[in-house]
């Protein structure tokens, strides 16, 4: 199910970094961090810093849901190449009060027009366990290229 223009994992996470995250702003804003990435799963881990909480001092819904769509992708692409996010649908499960979030991705089911997945957004903190803050399920649809096709995109201000 690995993408076959890797050879293995390391391959793949040392392209998430330049790629996936180096050619996306908002990515690299949030220092997204690939754990893994491979055969239909993803892991991503990302420190919560001040400007990604709301007013009662928890990660941002938008942040959480990030982080649980980028898996979604992510697991995806591991399994079919260059990917984009149809859908997805998140549901919260509890407040994001931890350090850092951690989300797991993983393929449910990978066909030619669409792959259908699932992911997990966990925060954790070095004094507490984990707590599963949000579940969601994606649908993501195949670009028909090679990740290594993914081109950075034009800028389109005037």
């Amino acid at each position: 199910m690995a993408r076959p223009e890797f050879k293995n994992e390391e391959q793949v996470l040392e392209y998430m970094e330049k790629i996936a995250i180096g050619r996306s702003g908002f990515s690299s804003f949030l220092a997204l961090k690939p754990v893994r990435c491979w055969e239909g799963e993803a892991e991503i881990l990302m420190e919560v810093r001040r400007e990604m909480t709301q007013h009662h001092g928890f990660a941002h819904g938008a942040i959480v849901g990030l982080m649980a769509d980028n898996a979604c992708a992510w697991a995806a692409s591991s399994a079919v190449g260059d990917v984009v996010t149809g859908s997805y649908t998140i549901n919260f499960l509890a407040p994001a009060k931890g350090e850092r979030l951690r989300s797991r991705g993983s393929v449910v089911k990978a066909g030619k027009r669409q792959v259908v997945v699932r992911a997990d957004v966990w925060s954790e903190s070095s004094d507490s366990d984990p707590v599963l803050v949000a579940i969601a399920q994606g649908t993501v649809v195949p670009t028909g290229g090679s990740v290594s096709d993914a081109r950075p995109a034009k800028d389109a201000r005037p």
